[in-house]
């Protein structure tokens, strides 16, 4: 065995086990295998041109040299993008433990506890932090919860409001240049006016229905809003606020003011700066908006037993259920970094927190007066941490330079200078002597911090916050240490057992990608941070888009999009440009499958499209004459069609390349989601099949962690013709020389992870991603084969063969009384997570293994599902009282002293003798989502408080 060579170490199957799983197939090679699941003619004629794969060894070399050309400046840039502490305890155990970042999405609650109380945590701080009434579980960044709020407002518009068509938004000019760039992006589509003015001079007016406001300034300058929301309400104009947490410590939190709507990002809570992600954003609203509030939301409900127990609230929100008509396309958080950033706030409670933000006032503040002795002018008569001094900025920025420094240069004789949590007395010190030196003069010594607050006394902040004892209680590492393990032994994830979500790709994480993220060589860069500092990062980052360009077949990439739903809208937004560039501006119908996943007609909906569903055949394929119908139908106004290849169904269609031909010779462009990737790398691509657009799930195929939700990463990777509408950013310019406004804040959005999708292609290189997505196909077969008998497929390709994930028909044993539910709470007990339940198809599970799982792994799960197959046969639909119905189990029951079911508790624990060695315990019985709608709270609140009387 090669031990240098990483694809061994990726792909589970060993040599010696290919001829036992190929015999159980029925087929004498992988070649056979995959030439009976991909049509012929779409298979690409030649390996991939990649540079040859490294060995992990020379990939950590490698990237430490890469890393060694990024220069770590102090940047006091701000914008938003904060250096910040990174609590080691919370480092160690959450940020590099795969016991959190392999995990997924909270879908199963029952042994997801752990998790959801941290972002329960979460949103508790959110919710005291902001004096608003509710919080989602996280958002991407600040710049998509600016629109997201935008989009709420304007879904929440009166009665009178909606019937006069009132569609424009004010913006204050204070407001961080990438969120702008950003609300221009979302709002011109759905038919919002964006309005950019100065808030004291605003004139408010019927025509408005919101308003958007930061909070301190853009640059740093805190001013008091009440009295523009008071008058705001008065006009029927809600007003959202964008507003750094941390300040919110010490200044009058904008709920208190009346806004509707608080937006904002954590990263500055023991987050690294990144590049520019991933952080967390926070968006928090009243109750009576929480219908239209996007992204997921944890709430508190009870188990079959009546115990507290968690999940994830008001499931109807969801797209998959409202598709069109969704007001969002959120199906993703950030929730491992969310997780830290509440973590943050829980290891240093309200004092601790106060005490940090008091340090940076005070920094600010002792820096400014320090400049004033010197003769400069600080113009900002309010002020958190950020200070705006007027100056020779050229001169500034070269001292500034030479001293491993970033300020922001507002424009030639101005500079911004934002301080954070790492300043010292000495940082303070160099700050001043560079100004000094400007002038010729020499420095004072400083040997103290000013300590009194430079903001109007009615701005400080009287409510007290975080009184919950999970925020007074951890502040010792020991405890805080137990406490992060406690929760982590509540969750199941990859480092326990397989996860095989179909549509979700929970590949192998692998140790070497993760490693660099934690270097400040990577981690430690601020997003707008002069190119030249970032040497390393610009090599990387362009040679992932060259990679990516030549997996997909396409001319073009842009990484800023950072998840795939965000990828799909700047899919689609491209698009539109092209057609309006050649003067097309009628073309806005966007024809989907009605087996497309919810984001897809909810994206279209954002992009200002109009959705035509097309039929679906039984054997789950495109009905192409009903799609032709329709194309030639709208043939005039037809944008796109949007496709999912393989198939939502799991199943390569061999009508493909016909399929994108009538939309092309309609006029349309084709966009293909490649939530399905992990099928298609090195046998086909989206080019081959005919598409000219595909975002990429970053945190599927390509080995970034899902962190239990996010961080994600969904770039598009676009064909000639879309290159020059790639999107841009209005402080580091990217994209087409007709670039489309941001997608997201951060010029290559979640930059950081972006090193885990390099590490894994370069590492693999072009044989190593053919032979993983061969094995993608092996397992999947595999599995499909040793179910066959004790559970139906649902669709096939033409010679009986499964792409990389596959659909069981669950929905007969309705008549043994047994619901899918109950077979995904039951895999619980057997110690997996459930496969994707009821999605595409109501009443099913659909199964992706991925490459990276052994036989061995295969095994215990088809065993588990026929184990669970024969007490499906036991069952009957007049008897409930079974061990399905009654799953997961936890230890809770089987050590109590009456046990009142009609089977053993060995049968109940231990139905397989493999899961005595690794025992998972669920540590509540199954969640009841309809009491927790019922009676919503989300946040750290007792349940006794909410209980039925």
């Amino acid at each position: 065995m090669r031990t240098d060579a990483f694809a061994l170490r990726h792909i589970g199957p060993r040599e010696n086990d290919l001829q036992h799983m190929l015999k159980t197939i029925g087929v004498d090679s992988i070649e056979r295998l995959v030439y009976e699941t991909l049509p012929d003619d779409i298979r690409l004629k030649a390996p991939l041109q990649l540079d040859p794969a490294m060995t992990e060894y020379e990939f950590a070399n490698h990237i430490q040299e890469l890393g060694n050309k990024n220069k770590v400046f102090q940047s006091y840039i701000g914008l938003g993008y904060h250096q910040a502490i990174v609590p080691a305890v919370i480092q160690r155990n959450i940020f590099e433990n795969p016991g959190w970042y392999t995990a997924y999405t909270p879908y199963q609650a029952e042994i997801a506890q752990g998790r959801l109380e941290a972002i329960l945590n979460f949103q508790t701080m959110v919710i005291e932090l902001t004096g608003m009434e509710i919080a989602n579980a996280s958002l991407l960044d600040e710049g998509t919860a600016a629109a997201e709020a935008m989009a709420l407002l304007f879904d929440v518009r009166t009665r009178d409001q909606k019937k006069n068509n009132t569609n424009k938004f004010f913006v204050s000019e204070e407001i961080l240049p990438q969120t702008l760039s950003v609300l221009q992006t979302r709002s011109t589509p759905i038919g919002i006016e964006l309005v950019v003015g100065n808030h004291e001079t605003f004139e408010f007016s019927e025509d408005f229905f919101g308003a958007m406001l930061q909070y301190p300034g853009k640059f740093g300058q805190v001013y008091d809003y009440s009295q523009f929301i008071s008058k705001a309400a008065a006009n029927e104009i809600k007003v959202a606020v964008a507003a750094d947490i941390l300040s919110l410590t010490k200044l009058t939190p904008p709920g208190e003011m009346g806004a509707a709507v608080v937006i904002g990002t954590t990263q500055r809570f023991g987050i690294p700066l990144g590049y520019g992600g991933p952080h967390a954003a926070y968006f928090a609203t009243k109750n009576e908006y929480k219908r239209s509030m996007p992204g997921r939301i944890i709430g508190v409900t009870i188990d079959a037993n009546g115990n507290r127990a968690l999940r994830m609230a008001l499931g109807t929100r969801e797209q998959h259920i409202k598709r069109e008509k969704a007001t969002s396309n959120i199906c993703t958080a950030q929730v491992l970094l969310s997780v830290m950033a509440g973590m943050y706030a829980v290891y240093h409670g309200p004092k601790g927190l106060r005490y940090i933000a008091n340090k940076v006032h005070a920094v600010a503040a002792t820096t400014a007066n320090e400049l004033t002795k010197l003769g400069y002018e600080q113009t900002n008569s309010a002020f958190f941490d950020t200070i705006v001094v007027k100056a020779e900025a050229q001169k500034i920025k070269a001292l500034a330079e030479q001293n491993n420094i970033n300020f922001f240069y507002i424009d030639e004789a101005t500079v911004s200078i934002a301080f954070n949590e790492t300043t010292s007395i000495e940082d303070v010190a160099k700050i001043v002597s560079i100004f000094a030196a400007a002038k010729g003069t020499q420095a004072p010594e400083i040997t103290e911090l000013t300590v009194t607050n430079h903001f109007p006394e009615a701005l400080n902040r009287t409510s007290s916050f975080l009184q919950h004892d999970v925020f007074n209680k951890y502040h010792s590492e020991s405890a805080m240490m137990r406490y992060i393990k406690m929760l982590e032994r509540k969750d199941l994830s990859l480092n326990h057992s397989m996860i095989s979500l179909g549509s979700c790709t929970m590949k192998l994480n692998a140790a070497s990608e993760m490693l660099p993220l934690s270097n400040p060589q990577w981690n430690n860069i601020h997003p707008f941070a002069p190119l030249d500092q970032a040497q390393g990062y610009q090599e990387m980052l362009r040679k992932l888009e060259q990679q990516l360009n030549v997996i997909t077949g396409f001319a073009g990439t842009t990484l800023q999009p950072n998840s795939g739903a965000q990828g799909e809208y700047a899919g689609l937004m491209v698009i539109r440009a092209y057609h309006q560039s050649r003067g097309d501006h009628h073309r806005n119908i966007a024809l989907i499958p009605s087996s497309a996943h919810g984001t897809n007609p909810a994206s279209a909906a954002m992009a200002g499209m109009k959705v035509v569903v097309t039929k679906t055949l039984d054997n789950g394929n495109i009905d192409v004459e009903d799609l032709r119908e329709k194309a030639m139908l709208h043939k005039d106004n037809l944008s796109c069609l949007m496709v999912t290849y393989p198939s939502t169904h799991g199943v390569f269609e061999s009508a493909i390349q016909e399929i994108t031909k009538i939309i092309h010779d309609n006029g349309g462009q084709v966009y293909m989601d490649g939530a399905n990737m992990n099928a298609q790398v090195g046998l086909t691509n989206p080019a081959t099949i005919g598409a000219d657009v595909c975002h990429l799930n970053l945190h599927k195929t390509f080995a970034i962690p899902h962190g239990g939700g996010g961080p994600g990463v969904g770039p598009i990777c676009v064909a000639p013709q879309l290159v020059p509408f790639l999107p841009t950013n209005p402080v580091i310019p990217t994209g087409g020389e007709h670039a489309i406004t941001a997608i997201s804040a951060a010029p290559w959005g979640s930059a950081l992870v972006c090193l885990i999708s390099y590490g894994y292609i370069s590492m693999l290189g072009a044989e190593g991603l053919k032979s993983a997505t061969e094995h993608a196909i092996l397992n999947a077969n595999y599995i499909k084969e040793k179910l066959n008998g004790h559970y139906d497929t649902l669709y096939s390709g033409e010679m009986g063969r499964a792409a990389h994930e596959m659909i069981l028909e669950c929905r007969p044993f309705k008549q043994k009384g047994i619901e899918v539910t109950d077979i995904a709470k039951r895999l619980m007990d057997y110690g997996f997570h459930a496969p994707t339940v009821s999605f595409p198809v109501a009443g099913t599970l659909m199964i992706e293994p991925t490459e990276s799982e052994n036989l061995e792994e295969l095994d215990r799960f088809c065993d588990a599902m026929i184990s669970i197959r024969k007490e499906i046969e036991a069952a009957t639909i007049e008897d409930s009282n079974n061990v399905l119905k009654n799953s997961p189990h936890t230890l809770a029951m089987l050590t109590a002293e009456t046990w009142d079911f009609p089977y053993s508790r060995e049968q109940a624990a231990f139905p397989l003798d493999y899961i005595a060695e690794n025992k998972f315990w669920p540590t509540v019985r199954r969640a009841d989502d309809a009491y927790g709608d019922r009676n919503l709270v989300c946040s750290c609140a007792p349940i006794e408080a909410y209980m039925e009387s």
